[in-house]
């Protein structure tokens, strides 16, 4: 694998581009914000990707921004449709499946409850179902998040052997999927030349390209690009924050590990440094900071129901078991959004862009 070395002596891994290079790879949720940025790294290291995911939810979006269509091969469909998906993936003939189609937002989840655990529970099953009936899969990976843990807001940084729980729908639905992830796991692809499967639970993501409602940045991005005061909902809350690629070099590094070795088929963090754990007005501080006019923000009391005021992630197992690092602090991650934004608006072809920012991403040095 390629690498960068650390002062202190560790190494902080990067996919391996002999590795993905002519690789089959079905992607489910690739018209959304993360599987759009996974569609374009997987296209600049040489897999050949297999798609499978709704149409773009929002207006704009990253997939049509970026072109990510010309990328891949991209099924439209629904992973409620156990029939259409399994067509898809028997047709892609993966070796590796990512699995990132979700119903990804707390507010939505209290809206949509059952919505949110077809999408999320029953879609993650059919999934499953269908890489039961595909030989020739050497790895799955399935993507759920850092609200999957029974959190209790002590200030605990949850590592992978604590309590699974969930306060909201959405919240216990990918709870939920962890579970059935782990059951299928043992109970039907336990056998030798069967896909190696594991979780990945990744904190709270940012970058360019999200226009997601009642998120952070999207919401303080379009405020200022509009020269209005944003409004925050919940300033004193903390969130582990990170650049999208982080988790995103995480999901293939585990990939590729978990097809030469099934023994790491288990739940895995990819979490910020502690530092990197900060509030919201925080962030919103840092990232009006940022902008080139005045940018301003306000608390203003929600009408949403319940979120949590404090959530940590425990990333250490990934970095010591598979050599990955965070390399974007929380103010490059933030100056590498807010220059992304400010492209978009510029009229600069976005695909373009994304590639320069991921190539900006692995050729960042770390340090300790």
């Amino acid at each position: 694998m390629e690498s960068l070395v650390m002062n202190d002596g560790t190494h902080g891994q990067l996919p391996n581009p002999a590795f993905w290079r002519g690789k089959r790879v079905f992607l489910t949720g690739h018209t959304g914000f993360k599987g759009s940025w996974l569609a374009l790294w997987l296209h600049q290291l040489g897999a050949e990707v297999s798609a499978y995911a709704l149409p773009p939810t929002t207006t704009p979006n990253l997939y049509q921004l970026a072109d990510v269509e010309k990328t891949l091969t991209s099924h439209i469909g629904d992973i409620r449709d156990p029939q259409a998906l399994d067509a898809a993936l028997a047709a892609a003939r993966p070796d590796i499946v990512l699995h990132l189609a979700a119903q990804a937002l707390v507010s939505e989840g209290y809206t949509d409850p059952a919505g949110t655990y077809a999408t999320n529970v029953i879609g993650t099953l059919n999934l499953l179902e269908a890489a039961r009936r595909q030989p020739g899969i050497a790895a799955i990976v399935v993507v759920t998040t850092d609200k999957c843990y029974e959190n209790r807001e002590t200030g605990h940084a949850y590592s992978e052997a604590d309590p699974l729980g969930g306060y909201d729908p959405y919240s216990s639905s990918k709870a939920c999927a962890e579970i059935l992830t782990a059951s299928w796991r043992r109970s039907f692809f336990d056998q030798p030349g069967q896909a190696a499967i594991a979780t990945a639970r990744a904190g709270n993501v940012i970058g360019g390209g999200d226009w997601a409602d009642n998120r952070l940045v999207p919401d303080l991005l379009a405020a200022f690009a509009s020269k209005e005061t944003a409004t925050l909902r919940h300033p004193a809350a903390v969130r582990p924050w990170q650049h999208v690629l982080e988790p995103l070099c995480g999901y293939l590094l585990l990939a590729e590990r978990l097809t030469a070795d099934p023994a790491l088929a288990a739940a895995w963090n990819f979490g910020p440094e502690p530092e990197d754990c900060v509030s919201v007005g925080a962030v919103a501080d840092k990232l009006a900071a940022l902008w080139p006019t005045p940018a301003h923000w306000e608390s203003q009391p929600s009408p949403l129901p319940h979120e949590a005021g404090l959530l940590r992630l425990d990333a250490h197992r990934a970095k010591q078991k598979l050599g990955w690092h965070p390399r974007w602090r929380l103010d490059a991650a933030l100056e590498h959004t807010a220059a992304w934004h400010l492209a978009w608006l510029d009229g600069t072809d976005m695909g373009d862009f994304c590639r320069r920012q991921i190539d900006a991403y692995t050729n960042t040095t770390l340090t300790p």
